[in-house]
């Protein structure tokens, strides 16, 4: 991952922040443009042992889980010995009245069956039935392999949670605008996606590197000064690894980076609940615009009001977006951005 800015400042030589305009503006990396961009890698390692992360079937590498964690985690454990779990806010009582069939279950049993009378009953189409099941086999595989005491819990309590909102999407589709402010009331999807993640990542044995400059970069958003990250990689579970190692230590970078996002995790149920609970910049990749040639139009309208809505958001400052390398170039957000292997967000 790479910090993209438009003139020297305060950071280092290797990063700059444009110290005149809240605005940011992108040149090519290996031109000699008057306008310099400055890069530097930022690493993020999730311990020694990696695994395909199941939970959103292989599109993210994380690890296995040990609850005892380092100072980062303890830090955010609600109580000791009590393993955190996804959950709503308080205020999700007042929520609109949808079915509790998953949140009324007490058993994995209960669960599973749930899942096969809402299909049987014509209330869940057979593919997302068919993928909340291998999403409950997929995470139960991943919790066990933490060895944690307490997995069967934690498996329980989040797939309950986790199954619960995807039903709500297939009862009640949300619609993402192109600027979609993360939901925190009255379920709070952020939190949700956090504790999801959690019990999936080993912090004794994960680190930030070059973490100063997170430190950095959240005194010059401060001053009104707009940062974008580029990387060369990027899955549905970014967002929340991300802000997972960044919470203690960095809250505010955690809890308001914005993210672009492509149309996979703004229609796909099962992806649908964890992309709530972040800001996006919504748009159809170049990759997939012709999939469904009658809607080429639409979707090409749609990324034109996204580009609008990150044109203002930039305009008023104080804004940290994270980019996919590809999406950016086809946007034409950035000329070229060329990565080595170990310049890789790890």
């Amino acid at each position: 991952m790479v910090i993209l800015s438009a003139s020297p400042s305060a950071f280092s030589s290797a990063i700059s922040i444009s110290a005149s305009s809240p605005r940011v503006s992108f040149a090519n990396l290996s031109s000699s443009s008057s306008s310099k961009l400055f890069a530097v890698p930022l690493r993020f390692s999730t311990g020694k042992k990696r695994i395909a992360c199941p939970c959103f079937f292989a599109m993210a590498e994380l690890v296995k889980d040990k609850e005892t964690s380092s100072s980062s985690s303890s830090a955010i454990e609600s109580s000791p010995g009590v393993p955190v779990v996804a959950s709503g806010s308080a205020s999700e009582s007042k929520e609109p009245s949808h079915s509790r069939a998953f949140l009324n279950a007490r058993t994995e049993e209960e669960l599973l069956s749930g899942i096969r009378n809402e299909k049987e009953a014509g209330r869940l189409p057979l593919n997302v039935a068919s993928g909340m099941e291998e999403l409950y086999q997929n995470y139960k595989n991943a919790i066990f392999q933490s060895e944690d005491p307490k997995a069967d819990k934690i498996v329980f309590a989040n797939m309950a949670a986790a199954l619960d909102r995807i039903f709500v999407e297939v009862e009640d589709p949300f619609v993402f605008s192109p600027y979609h402010k993360a939901l925190r009331e009255p379920f709070d999807y952020y939190m949700f996606g956090q504790n999801y993640i959690r019990p999936l990542i080993d912090f004794r044995n994960s680190y930030v590197g070059n973490i100063s400059i997170f430190n950095e970069m959240e005194e010059k958003l401060k001053e009104g000064h707009n940062i974008v990250l580029i990387s060369n990689h990027q899955t549905e579970a970014d967002p929340a690894v991300l802000a997972l190692l960044l919470e203690a230590t960095n809250p505010h970078i955690a809890e308001n980076m914005t993210y672009v996002a492509g149309d996979r995790v703004l229609t796909d149920p099962l992806c649908k609940p964890f992309s709530m609970g972040r800001n996006l910049i919504c748009v159809y990749s170049k990759k997939h615009m012709y999939d469904v040639p009658e809607l080429v139009e639409l979707k090409r309208r749609a990324n034109t009001r996204s580009l609008k809505e990150m044109a203002l958001l930039l305009s008023g400052g104080r804004e940290l977006d994270l980019g996919h390398k590809e999406i950016s170039k086809g946007r034409k957000l950035v000329s070229s951005v060329s990565l080595n292997s170990d310049q890789a967000c790890k």
